[in-house]
């Protein structure tokens, strides 16, 4: 080979620096992994030259048998990964070994706590790529040269993993990358040809190119295919062992830690493909990034076309890992032709309902899986209430909530378990918003409720003030927010109207309302109310305070409202205001049964120093009358 031209020293940047370092601390356990993930982005190169060469055939002409060769050299302490896949130019290689061209991160990276287990698992969930091979190397050297660029294109980038990395162009080398690493003195158990050809049995079995091992012989150096060559999912389900499924996930996600479920399935008939489709145990760190990388390995015939092929999923469907594989689509389908592909609707309807299917299975057969997973994922299934009116029924009965009746936040009750425990009479189903669970449960809206035996389901994820304006009916029974409107509880021969009620009780409350008429729309009797005071109620028209909070957070400039306070004229301090003679003192016991009442939903108050200067007022009165 010719002298290197134009060597230049180059910087990593600030976070890859701080993810090898986090790597090589965090996977000492799990550190076979990185050859698992250099052949998987070997086949990957491959698989993107096949790709390109459907257009542009001349591109393979020189070597047109896709493999990956593993050599090892036990004096020189080097194992090295070479493929002759798509390669990359000089531009290309600082892109991707230089930087971490992945959106969140930053945040990312935030979220380390400095115990070496939990942070192995979020580096599971974030993908370590090629930068893995820093577990076991002190120094790693990359020999790369992109398809269609003449040899003297050939690129050798170097670095010790420390912050810095050197990049020069050789005169001459073949298509493809090779990946050397010199591996670090107590590394040198993978310079066996045994340990290595079990890891790759292990982890790259299902690799769909040939993945060929230099071996020592008696007559010099043998090269043998190690793995099958098949790709997995192409393969029959009753062939295909659990391990094996666990491991092509891992090599398909870039996660280490084996998935929750997963799903086989070919589709015959009117249209032909194969899907194989993988819940992850553990939200990704950016599950909440809606404009992150997401979607299906899509292949056409076998042949890769693309990675996160986002249309065969509904958004709130981004979590799901797999592989769809489709004999109908044309070889050179692009993400524009995907988008106004007729068949495609068809897929993604099938494949939508397959996802949800494999939950509704879960949740049946397996509690405690299906726990783990509404822990992770049961926010982004809410979202398919909003998103999937077609699949409505479906997500109703994969709901969890946690109830009135709940000791903890953990949300483990489904709709169907809900309505099992329905007193006699009951036709609604009853729920709150609140902020918190400990909001939500120690609310005052729920003490009539509580009195009457009638579970309330408590509704406390940020997502849920959008959620509940989707829920409307469930097996017949109709949905009620108990912080809205007023309160219809099952009927009692004796039960009177609101006006009715009101009349009995006009003269006090005239005189709160203009008390209080710049900020409560009216005041009412309460018919919810056992122990509290007051409470404020939104009317049916009005958002919920959650959301009204959450927008108004957001910058957006909303309508004014004002929210109905009801009143428990049964209660000492109540009792008190409607004895109180004195205007002023009226006014301010008044204002203070409002801001309590506001408080106690989570509200905050508009002048929190008035509301002190009226505390301090009325214990003042309080202790000059005793």
């Amino acid at each position: 080979m010719s002298e290197p031209t134009g060597r230049e020293t180059l910087g990593f940047q600030t976070e890859v620096r701080q993810l090898m370092q986090l790597m090589i601390h965090s996977l000492y356990s799990n550190k076979e992994i990185f050859l698992r993930e250099l052949i998987s982005n070997a086949s990957d190169a491959a698989d993107k030259l096949r790709f390109e060469a459907i257009g542009a055939p001349d591109l393979l002409k020189d070597d047109p048998e896709l493999r990956i060769h593993l050599s090892f050299d036990s004096e020189a302490g080097t194992l090295s990964v070479t493929d002759n896949g798509i390669g990359m130019s000089r531009d290309e290689i600082i892109d991707n070994l230089g930087t971490i061209a992945r959106s969140g991160t930053s945040e990312f990276l935030q979220q380390m706590t400095g115990d070496d287990k939990k942070d192995a698992k979020l580096i599971g969930q974030f993908g370590v790529g090629f930068y893995s091979a820093f577990i076991v190397a002190d120094r790693v050297e990359v020999v790369t040269r992109k398809a269609g660029l003449a040899a003297d294109a050939t690129v050798r980038w170097e670095s010790d993993g420390q912050g810095e990395f050197t990049i020069e162009q050789l005169q001459e080398g073949s298509r493809g990358t090779t990946v050397t690493l010199h591996l670090k003195p107590e590394e040198k158990e993978f310079l066996d040809g045994f340990r290595l050809e079990t890891l790759i049995r292990k982890y790259s079995d299902h690799i769909a190119f040939p993945v060929l091992l230099e071996k020592d012989a008696d007559e010099g150096k043998e090269e043998t295919a190690v793995n099958s060559a098949t790709a997995l999912w192409t393969r029959p389900r009753s062939e295909i062992t659990e391990e094996e499924y666990q491991e092509f996930y891992k090599y398909l996600s870039h996660d280490f830690t084996d998935p929750l479920i997963w799903s086989h399935n070919r589709v015959e008939g009117k249209r032909e493909y194969t899907s194989l489709l993988f819940i992850p145990s553990a939200a990704p760190f950016d599950l909440w990034n809606r404009d992150a990388p997401k979607g299906l390995k899509l292949y056409v015939q076998r042949v890769f076309i693309m990675d996160e092929a986002e249309q065969f999923l509904p958004l709130y469907l981004r979590f799901v890992k797999g592989v769809v594989d489709s004999a109908d689509l044309p070889l050179n389908v692009s993400r524009e032709l995907l988008q106004q592909n007729p068949e495609l609707d068809a897929m993604r309807a099938a494949l939508t309902r397959r996802v949800l299917d494999m939950l509704a299975k879960l949740a049946k057969n397996d509690a405690e899986k299906y726990a783990k997973f509404w822990q992770e994922f049961g926010a982004t299934i809410k979202e398919g209430l909003v998103e999937d009116k077609q699949n409505a029924d479906k997500l109703m009965s994969l709901l969890r909530f946690a109830t009135s009746q709940s000791e903890s936040a953990k949300q483990d009750q489904s709709l169907a378990d809900y309505l099992e425990r329905m007193i006699d009479g009951q036709d609604k189903v009853y729920y709150l918003v609140g902020d918190s669970f400990e909001t939500a449960k120690s609310s005052p809206h729920l003490e009539q409720l509580r009195e009457k035996g009638l579970e309330v389901l408590l509704l406390h994820d940020k997502i849920d003030p959008w959620v509940v304006e989707h829920l409307t009916e469930f097996e017949g029974k109709q949905f009620q927010d108990v912080g809205r409107g007023q309160l219809s509880l099952p009927e009692s021969d004796d039960k009177l109207t609101q006006d009715a009620i009101n009349d009995e009780h006009k003269p006090l409350l005239k005189k709160i309302r203009k008390t209080l008429k710049e900020r409560v729309e009216t005041v009412n009797v309460s018919q919810r109310l056992v122990d509290s005071p007051a409470c404020v109620v939104t009317s049916e028209q009005d958002l919920g305070p959650q959301l009204r909070r959450m927008l108004e957070a957001s910058g957006q400039a909303l309508p004014e409202a004002k929210p109905v306070l009801e009143i428990n004229v049964d209660h000492p301090l109540v009792m008190r205001l409607s004895a109180e003679t004195d205007d002023s003192r009226f006014g301010d016991l008044s204002r203070i049964v409002l801001d309590h009442a506001l408080l106690a939903e989570g509200g905050q108050l508009d002048n929190p120093a008035d509301y002190v200067r009226r505390i301090n007022q009325y214990l003042l009165d309080v202790e000059t009358s005793a």
